[in-house]
């Protein structure tokens, strides 16, 4: 009678070749990740995910606390709770902060009615196909890879009194005759919202031209069948398609003018009428009399009504997904 000798011993098994099929654990399931791997992949989540935490939303749930207290930054046993007070001072008897707000506001309506229908004029343009199309994209895009703070001292260079750009062209370069676009309150906010003009332009064309790659071209040539002209078929076919870039650009544009802060700073770090919110947050925390509790409200403030735009636009997002 003869016995059944197929089964080996474990320890000297034949390794598998390597094209063979992932070895299979104890319980039957296929083993796809080593401990290796697992390591690893452990580490690229794990890295990124604990500096997230601990850089934006640790120092977010600070700032909040910190928004109720008073604390000039010198040991924390000097941090005393005092409720509602800096919101109290801050929308009562601080002189800057309103100013600041509508210079947001400000900042907002310039940007969404001048550099954001001029970024779409430059994206159906190139979406044309034009000669050299690729040279116009690279020029129009390159403001916006560049620093702010590089563009900023840039247009510092435009706007010199003495031997600026501007004032060489137009004759204002001599003395009696200099026009301060950087000193002077009723310049310099404009001054600076044209920099800022010129650099939104190029993140609104790239924006916009994505959204007109997505356009079904059977739609403009039933269009045009129909016998209607270039811009009745924008107006009526094309514009219309583009309702979720326009909510794209219409956040990205409520945030841009929020967290503007580079461009003004390197201009005149916020003083004489170019006040912003993100301007009165570093000066009350880094300033030479720190107030990290009243900076941390003017923060909180702005965190408000970022959220404000920012969770209505996630929810009708996340809506039109689940409808998909």
């Amino acid at each position: 009678m003869s016995t059944d000798t197929s089964t080996e011993n474990p320890e000297t098994a034949p390794a598998p070749s390597p094209g063979a099929a992932p070895a299979k654990s104890s319980t039957g399931h296929r083993r796809l990740l080593t401990r290796r791997d697992r390591i690893t992949l452990g580490l690229m989540a794990g890295v990124p995910t604990i500096l997230h935490v601990a850089l934006v939303w640790l120092t977010a749930l600070a700032s909040i606390a910190l928004a109720f207290t008073s604390w000039d930054g010198i040991g924390f046993d000097s941090i005393h709770w005092v409720g509602l007070e800096n919101f109290r001072q801050l929308f009562t008897s601080n002189p800057q902060f309103w100013p600041a707000v509508e210079h947001n506001v400000v900042w907002f309506v310039v940007l969404i009615l001048l550099p954001t229908p001029f970024g779409l004029f430059l994206a159906v343009q190139l979406d044309k196909r034009i000669r050299f199309s690729r040279v116009y994209q690279t020029a129009f895009f390159l403001p916006v890879v560049v620093s702010l703070a590089v563009t900023g001292f840039v247009w510092q260079l435009v706007y010199n009194p003495d031997t600026g750009l501007i004032n060489s062209l137009i004759g204002a370069n001599k003395p009696g005759h200099y026009i301060d676009w950087i000193g002077d309150p009723d310049l310099n906010l404009w001054a600076v919202l044209v920099a800022a003009s010129w650099r939104h332009a190029g993140y609104m064309m790239i924006l916009y031209l994505a959204g007109l790659k997505g356009v079904d071209p059977a739609l403009r040539e039933a269009s045009s069948l129909d016998g209607a002209n270039e811009w009745q078929t924008f107006k009526n076919v094309v514009f219309p398609t583009l309702r979720p870039t326009n909510t794209v650009v219409l956040v990205v544009t409520i945030i841009e003018a929020l967290r503007a802060f580079d461009l003004v700073f390197v201009f005149n770090k916020g003083a004489q009428g170019t006040e912003l919110l993100s301007i009165l947050v570093t000066n009350n925390i880094i300033g030479e009399s720190s107030r990290i509790g009243y900076g941390s409200a003017i923060a909180v403030v702005l965190l408000v009504i970022s959220l404000a735009v920012i969770i209505p636009y996630l929810i009708a997002t996340f809506r039109k997904e689940r409808r998909a």
